[in-house]
């Protein structure tokens, strides 16, 4: 067998264990799926599995737009959380000026390296001539 063939011959094998991994997980292809315009579509996304549906929740929570929800309602909560505790917000910002002098003084320290090699290459230069 020719190599072209056995390597379309691999391909579908390939493809065809991905599509049964993927019916096994409850995923529908975007060829046999309304919502995303068929084999046009976004691929084998799984729009229907949602963000949430890992994590256990009751089948109430299988719509696209209450999962929406419920996600924008923690980070809303966690948000008004963090910005309401004084302590915990004074704990935040300093963790982020520690972390930007901390890349700030990396930035720093990189380019001082690199005028360091330019001049060593300069010098090297001036050594050969």
């Amino acid at each position: 067998m020719g190599k072209k063939k056995e390597l379309k011959k691999l391909q579908k094998a390939y493809r065809k264990a991905m599509e049964d991994n993927l019916a096994q997980r409850g995923w529908q292809g975007a060829a046999e799926r309304d919502d995303v315009g068929g084999a046009g579509g976004y691929g084998n996304t799984p729009l229907d599995a949602g963000l949430l549906r890992g994590l256990g929740l009751p089948s109430g929570f299988g719509s696209p737009q209450t999962q929406q929800f419920i996600i924008g309602a923690l980070i809303g909560a966690a948000a008004t959380y963090v910005l309401s505790d004084e302590a915990l917000r004074g704990k935040l910002i300093k963790l982020a000026m520690n972390l930007y002098g901390g890349v700030a003084g990396g930035f720093e320290e990189f380019k001082e390296q690199m005028a360091d090699l330019k001049a060593e290459m300069e010098a090297g230069r001036g050594d050969q001539a």
